[in-house]
């Protein structure tokens, strides 16, 4: 399916990845200036993908892909309305800041390569922009990079969808089941780590 995929889009491919270094670079270089575009840009990369590959592909040997699709368009909206707002702003600093950038780089540049890592060949792919998986995972590195008020309503459906991605890939029996689950708890302790530093800088003296 993602050999399939991979060929009717490419050379998409090569847009979304540089895409991705340029999301990448600019939180780290501009992030007070370039935040509603990097928005603006995963909200395309959500509807995207859930039109291309779970409504035009996935729905067709996995009839539960027609529900979730409705999802993607759903979270894709949410970060338009957080562009338009401009209510996400990239000062996230410390340890949270770093397993933002470690969460967001494996899902742009380490994803890719688990399908040759696993002898199935570049052709399968999964490739941010163009894959659920990937765009789910870098999602979480962005939020977990980002602050604003609208984060409670952006990190559902990315976190949802690597729950439900790795419940399908270990059913499955596929050897990759760890990454969704793997980006799931290391954004988790990020925010765990920002809560307790928050409390504690809450505190009186």
């Amino acid at each position: 399916m993602f050999e399939s995929h991979n060929a009717a889009l490419w050379p998409l491919h090569v847009l979304a990845l540089a895409t991705g270094v340029i999301i990448i670079l600019l939180i780290a270089w501009r992030p007070g200036t370039w935040a509603r575009w990097i928005a603006l840009v995963l909200a395309i990369l959500w509807i995207f993908v859930g039109w291309s590959f779970l409504w035009q592909r996935y729905a067709t040997i996995n009839w539960a892909a027609a529900y979730v699709a409705p999802a993607f368009a759903v979270e894709g909206m949410l970060l338009i309305v957080a562009s338009s707002l401009n209510s996400l702003a990239f000062d996230r600093r410390g340890p949270a800041g770093w397993i933002g950038y470690l969460v967001l780089g494996f899902a742009i540049a380490g994803q890719p390569l688990l399908a040759p890592l696993q002898g199935r060949g570049w052709a399968s792919s999964e490739v941010f922009g163009i894959a659920p998986d990937p765009t789910a995972i870098a999602t979480l590195g962005v939020l977990l990079l980002a602050r604003g008020r609208l984060l409670p309503v952006l990190l559902p459906i990315p976190v949802l969808w690597c729950l439900l991605s790795g419940i399908t890939l270990r059913t499955m029996g596929e050897p990759q089941a760890w990454a969704p689950y793997a980006a799931l708890a290391l954004a988790a302790a990020g925010w765990i780590w920002t809560i307790i530093r928050q409390r504690g800088s809450s505190l009186p003296a």
